[in-house]
């Protein structure tokens, strides 16, 4: 029986991956997270009414916030990026981006959560506020917080070199 789900996994599935990657920050716990909300999406799938992507984008989101809540946060992050190698043949984008992916990391998960929604999946900020379960007047508050932390954030590092 075709309901659609294997057509949505197939179309979705990279850019779930990617979402959960920028929340997560990591590529391995990102795998996981997409393949425990399309279990769990595949178990409502016939009850989901409408968009999916609300629906799975929403699993996604809760479902990091309960493993974050579990998370062991014994280790301390570094105050300053490890020294990339002296190679001038890597593009100046490359380093930006890690700037940025670490300043995203760095961000509490819902500010992380908002940034990814709105920036990354393109969720207008009623979509976003849908997802996450809240008022728009909070997904924009939380979204400012974020954008002036990430500008704060990488302004701090990047060199001179790189700016």
């Amino acid at each position: 029986m075709d309901d659609g789900f294997d057509d949505y996994v197939a179309a979705r599935y990279e850019r779930l991956r990617h979402a959960a990657y920028l929340l997560t920050g990591n590529r391995a716990t990102a795998e996981d997270l997409v393949q425990t909300a399309l279990a769990k999406a595949w178990v409502a799938w016939r009850r989901i009414d409408g968009d999916p992507d609300r629906y799975v984008h929403r699993i996604i989101v809760n479902t990091h916030a309960s493993w974050w809540r579990r998370k062991w946060r014994g280790e301390v992050p570094a105050e300053h990026l490890p020294d990339l190698p002296d190679q001038r043949d890597l593009a100046t984008e490359v380093g930006r981006r890690h700037v940025l992916r670490q300043a995203i990391g760095d961000l509490p998960r819902q500010q992380r959560a908002v940034i990814v929604l709105h920036y990354f999946e393109d969720l207008t900020l009623v979509q976003c506020a849908d997802v996450l379960g809240c008022s728009v007047g909070s997904v924009k508050a939380q979204l400012s917080r974020a954008l002036r932390r990430l500008r704060v954030d990488s302004e701090t590092h990047l060199t001179g070199a790189e700016r």
